[in-house]
């Protein structure tokens, strides 16, 4: 037997204004919102959004990969990504893999290749 990923929770301030960014770059919709906790509905797994009192310090200790469309690239993704309001942190290689670091509006850091 295995563990199937269904969901990610991400700890924030804001959760409905960072699930409806998020809405809007997974090309996803807001499914339920609990006041404290918001879900978006997205593929291939959903997001959740917690709101918690402390702040976030430093990097986070667990980001997710994105893989861009086919027929965007990763450049064309990052670009829109940005254009939402994220932000690039920086970019990276190794062989036959590269991929761009973000962070979204509420600095929480994710990939995509």
């Amino acid at each position: 037997m295995s563990l199937t990923a269904v969901m990610i929770t991400v700890d924030c301030a804001e959760p409905q204004e960072l699930a409806q960014w998020w809405a809007v770059a997974l090309g996803g919709e807001v499914a339920q919102d609990h006041g404290d906790f918001v879900i978006v509905r997205a593929q291939p797994v959903a997001m959740g959004f917690q709101r918690v009192g402390e702040e976030r310090r430093g990097k986070n200790r667990v980001h997710v990969d994105f893989a861009a469309p086919e027929g965007t690239g990763m450049a064309g993704e990052v670009e829109r990504l940005v254009g939402l309001g994220a932000s690039v942190v920086g970019e990276h290689s190794v062989p036959g893999l590269a991929w761009t670091v973000l962070r979204d509006p509420a600095g929480n850091e994710f990939c995509v290749h």
